[in-house]
């Protein structure tokens, strides 16, 4: 049965990494909840009404020790480091490490996930301590991850980052179990009542 016309999908996105990704218009009502800021972003792709439920740590290690409960239900997720900071990048693999252990994905190979080097707009690029190649380097050697580089502050490359993680967190959500499409819908309902219809302006 085709219901492709009406079908609505929530995506959960866990931002994960040392360098806090800032948007324009952040709904930061959560953050004394939840402890992590949140915000929902909807995007149309193809027939699809896809709101993404977009978790982020702000940068804070403290994060890491949260456990499955954060974790839990991610459909996809995206690394961010500071392009001017060495340390959010070398801190990456740990990220990974603790996402793959925290989360358990059924096939960590085909998970989708997507690195973003943040503030490129920083002086111009002159303070630019990490490499586009060297970036590029650490996600081919994670299964070719997808990588842009991006500046929240500027929103650049932000709305075609979010739209390359929703069509892999898609592609996904199609191989597995189709009872999960039900469970999505039940939960975007509620989700979107307790969203206050705050977003970003990416």
């Amino acid at each position: 049965m085709d219901v492709s016309a009406t079908k609505r999908r929530l995506l959960k996105v866990i931002f994960l990494g040392d360098s806090g990704y800032v948007y324009k218009k952040f709904n930061l009502q959560y953050k004394a909840t939840i402890g992590a800021d949140f915000m929902t972003k909807e995007l149309q792709i193809d027939d699809q009404l896809v709101t993404l439920q977009v978790w982020d740590t702000a940068g804070q290690e403290r994060f890491q020790s949260l456990g499955a409960a954060f974790y839990r239900g991610a459909d996809c997720c995206v690394f961010v480091y500071d392009v001017n900071a060495v340390k959010s990048f070398e801190s990456l693999t740990s990220w990974h490490e603790e996402f793959l252990k925290q989360a358990g994905p059924a096939d960590p190979k085909a998970f989708p996930f997507l690195l973003l080097g943040n503030k490129i707009d920083v002086d111009n690029g002159h303070n630019r301590a990490v490499s586009e190649k060297r970036a590029r380097q650490w996600c081919d050697s994670r299964g070719s991850m997808p990588y842009f580089e991006t500046s929240a502050k500027e929103d650049y490359n932000v709305n075609e980052a979010f739209l390359c993680i929703a069509k892999a967190a898609l592609t996904n959500e199609e191989e597995e179990e189709p009872y999960f499409e039900s469970i999505s819908e039940s939960v975007s309902e509620v989700e979107t009542r307790g969203g206050g219809g705050g977003g970003c302006a990416c």
